[in-house]
């Protein structure tokens, strides 16, 4: 009887014998074709009483004895070479393996060691038998990589699915999966995964669906429509004529003028006089230069040119171009560019709160865009990953940042001619050129077939969950490098919470079940929670505050489910439901101009006020209403009435 070397024939783990006659379980058939890649194993689907064995089954690991090498194969295919089930006697099956390496034993009590590749292929006769935990182990062993746990093995559920926490985030990683797979939830896994690991690491997640920033709510600060400040001064000159020409083609006049104005403007504001001429020195500044400036000034600036005797070719552009600044400022969807009232160099406090610098032990920045009109998006994504890759590296790699892209089909689409070419290009930077400055990509798509390819082969290691489009299946057939593509032949047929998992981030491409995380960590919790309310008896739907929020007449607020809820706004008098408060008790020799409900009108009740007395009718002329002049104080803009 041959015996393995560090085992004695009394344990569980007894060698395979070479001998066929003898009565070993673990023997499940015979090499009896092999070539450069795959092997056919002859095998018997049942025993000698007509019982059905199950022990072999398609994408599970197995063994071929070789002696001192044990070689390890995926199954990929089984099947019976005549397709007829016999009853009375024993049914051979031909079963095909891909070789994927070798195991080696160590000296004792060192483990096996698993090599990639082959370097003694089976002979005809080699035994198949099942595979060992110990070599199952030693295949996904990551050789002493720092290393974080985020499953279990598909096959074998007592050994842990293991990633080498470092090299996923340094090249990049892509996780790719149908709706409904469980591939928010996986992100998730990661992030606290990746937070245990890597507390230095800053993460920014693009949030199209507004859903993770209560799955990770002790790590997590949210930033929504209504707490985003991301000043327009920050924007470059691409990135702001995307928002200005709202997706449209841009005019390259309009362009053109911008480019010659927006430096002006700067010039004007970082000098404090109107009228100040661009220097041409260091200190000189262009319209991609984040200095802050005014937009009173870009219009006036368009003004004075539009009055211009040799702009009279010009003045149709610039008058346009005046017209879309306008209708961006008094636009409420874009308050998070222009609402702020007072024009300053805020770029540290905006940073800062965006890439958690300092993090205060919130890490993670959950950058909600549900609410962002859609001309928008691509702008905004523009920004952050320029920012991000910016930050990283005049930081001296110091700072480390990973971007998490939701949805990143929506920003780098495979077609050049769709998307917005400044993000695809900051994108794309952080792909080529983060790794050398600590700056990560986190991809994650529904529909790799639809992202730019350039992006996905960037990625070094992807989790690919079920995918049932061929096309998209094909992209990530692929992208795998190894010998062992004949496991994703089940991207069409994997359960909830699996994937296959191949890249540098593992040894060897794995086929795992991720840890399951409890309800309350689940991206989306919010929205399965307002699920159940809309299902229970709450009344009549108030389609008027429907409306009304429509028309952001209300500010978003959130409740202790972390959903968003609607704040009524405080009532003020004359509006209906306003009740008086009842005024303090005036103290002994206090003036009664301290008391704004006796000093001003406008705080007394509404019925107490008095209508104003009509004037009389001039003779033989028009009355003349007075003037009255009006400062916005947002832009130092001043209108009559």
């Amino acid at each position: 009887m041959f015996v393995e070397r560090g085992e004695t024939p009394g344990e569980n783990t007894t060698q395979e014998r070479r001998d066929a006659a003898q009565n070993d379980k673990r023997i499940l058939g015979h090499v009896v074709q092999c070539d450069g890649a795959r092997a056919t194993i002859a095998a018997f689907a049942d025993t000698d009483e007509g019982a059905v064995t199950g022990e072999w089954t398609v994408g599970k690991m197995m063994s071929i004895n070789l002696g001192s090498i044990r070689t390890v194969g995926l199954v990929y295919s089984i099947g019976k070479a005549e397709h007829v089930w016999n009853i009375d006697s024993k049914n051979a099956i031909e079963v095909g393996v891909e070789l994927v390496g070798e195991v080696r034993d160590s000296e004792p009590p060192n483990p096996p060691v698993f090599d990639r590749g082959i370097t003694q292929y089976p002979h005809i006769g080699a035994i198949a038998h099942r595979i060992r935990a110990r070599d199952l182990q030693a295949v996904y062993d990551l050789a002493g990589r720092p290393a974080v746990t985020i499953g279990s093995l598909s096959q074998d559920e007592s050994v842990e699915a293991r990633i080498a926490i470092d090299d996923t985030l340094s090249r990049h990683v892509a996780i790719v999966g149908t709706t409904g797979v469980g591939k928010s939830t996986t992100v998730a896994l990661l992030m606290r995964k990746t937070i245990e690991a890597r507390p230095d690491l800053r993460i920014l997640v693009l949030d199209p669906h507004n859903e993770f920033a209560g799955a990770l709510a002790e790590h997590a600060v949210r930033i929504d429509t209504n707490s985003m400040e991301l000043p327009f001064w920050l924007f470059r000159l691409e990135e702001l004529a995307e928002v200005l020409f709202r997706g449209r083609e841009l005019v390259p006049e309009e362009v053109d003028i911008l480019r010659d104005l927006i430096p002006l403007a700067k010039a004007s504001y970082r000098q404090g006089q109107s009228g100040s001429v661009m220097r041409r020195s260091q200190d000189a500044v262009t319209a991609d230069t984040p200095v802050p400036y005014r937009m009173a000034d870009l219009i006036r600036l368009l003004d004075e040119r539009t009055g211009l005797l040799e702009s009279k070719h010009d003045r149709p552009a610039l008058k346009s171009l005046r017209t879309r600044i306008e209708a961006a400022l008094v636009d409420p969807r874009y308050r998070f560019m222009f609402a702020s009232r007072i024009i300053e160099d805020s770029i540290h406090e905006t940073i800062g709160k965006i890439f958690r610098v300092p993090s205060n032990g919130k890490p993670v920045t959950c950058f909600e865009m549900a609410g962002l009109p859609s001309e928008v998006v691509n702008a905004v994504c523009s920004v952050l990953a320029r920012l991000a890759f910016d930050l990283a590296v005049w930081s001296d790699g110091r700072l480390k940042l990973l971007l998490m892209c939701e949805e990143a089909h929506r920003y780098i689409p495979s077609d050049p001619r769709l998307g917005f070419a400044p993000t695809r290009h900051a994108l794309s930077r952080i792909a080529k050129e983060g790794r050398k400055y600590g700056c990560y990509l986190g991809v994650v798509t529904q529909r790799p077939g639809e992202l730019d390819p350039t992006i996905l082969s960037q990625c070094s290691t992807i989790f690919a969950m079920r995918l049932a489009n061929e096309q998209d299946q094909a992209i990530i057939k692929s992208a795998i490098a190894d010998s062992s593509a004949s496991s994703l032949s089940f991207l069409s047929s994997m359960g909830q919470r699996e994937a296959i998992a191949f890249g540098e981030g593992v040894a060897t491409t794995m086929r795992l079940k991720f840890e399951k995380l409890p309800p309350e960590k689940i991206p989306g919790r919010g929205k399965n929670r307002r699920e159940e309310l809309a299902s229970a008896d709450l009344g009549d739907v108030d389609l008027g505050q429907i409306v009304d929020r429509m028309r952001n007449q209300y500010r978003p607020v959130t409740n202790s489910f972390g959903m968003a809820e609607l704040a009524e706004p405080t009532p003020q008098p004359g509006d209906l439901g306003y009740q008086r408060p009842e005024p303090a008790p005036m103290q002994a020799g206090e003036p009664a101009y301290r008391r704004p409900e006796i000093a001003d009108p406008r705080f007394a009740e509404p019925a107490l006020r008095r209508p104003a007395a009509a004037a009389p009718p001039s003779h033989g002329a028009e009355r003349q209403e007075p003037r009255t002049e009006n400062r916005n104080a947002s832009f130092g803009l001043r209108t009559r009435s």
